[in-house]
């Protein structure tokens, strides 16, 4: 009878060969953003396939029945919720355009979008991440279009990620799409990777920032912070 440890290096092993024949090795490399140049080599189609199958094989490993009614779909279910959901942010051909329009108004003051549903997965545990976020900026002669924002906050969420990084690529991504310096972000979020495993702590939450432009200055700031409590 085989040992534990003959198993598991015949089990590393093989997936080894399975990712090196199937998939590009820098194709699975994640270093907080898409691999463009290989993510771009493969339709969602072939991406499907190739995670189903990976999929398939880690629920054979648990010791799942594949043949089973309610399971031999879930590969399949799984890998295309991973593609043209889930982690629909890694592919730059999802990236939202963004509409702008004339301030005619001459609103000079901030523009706060509050409590967007935020979706997201931890790159650690690829457990989600659930919260809101909320938006401000201040036009310099340019407004968006209210749904782009939210568009632009699922785009970054939908992909691995740690909330830090994705309440910077939010900010920065908005400056960028505007055109001003003056943007603030906050992100409040329970992660499951806390909440449901490990330490397993359901009261914890984490707060993250972002600010630029006039939303440094100390009054900015708590203006912003009180509209969104």
């Amino acid at each position: 009878m085989k040992t534990e440890i003959e198993i598991d290096n015949e089990v590393e092993s093989e997936i080894d060969s399975i990712y090196l024949e199937d998939i590009d090795k820098d194709f699975i490399k994640y270093p907080g953003k898409s691999s463009v140049d290989n993510n771009e080599k493969l339709n969602d189609e072939e991406k499907i396939e190739i995670i189903a199958s990976h999929f398939g094989a880690i629920m054979k490993t648990l010791g799942l029945d594949l043949n089973d009614d309610s399971l031999k779909d879930t590969p399949h279910r799984v890998a295309k919720m991973f593609v043209k959901e889930s982690f629909s942010g890694l592919n730059p051909a999802n990236e939202p355009s963004v509409t702008l329009f004339e301030n005619k108004y001459q609103y000079n003051k901030m523009l706060v979008e509050k409590g967007i549903t935020l979706y997201s997965y931890c790159e650690h545990h690829f457990v989600p991440i659930i919260g809101k976020a909320h938006v401000a900026y201040i036009s310099k002669g340019k407004v968006i279009g209210l749904s782009k924002i939210n568009r632009l906050v699922q785009y970054y969420a939908k992909r691995p990620q740690v909330q830090e990084r994705l309440t910077n690529q939010i900010g920065e991504a908005l400056k960028k799409a505007i055109g001003t310096e003056d943007v603030g972000v906050v992100i409040e979020a329970d992660h499951l990777c806390v909440a449901s495993r490990g330490i397993k702590d359901t009261g914890s939450s984490t707060v993250t920032t972002f600010y630029s432009g006039k939303f440094l200055n100390e009054e900015m700031k708590r203006e912003f912070l009180s509209l969104i409590k």
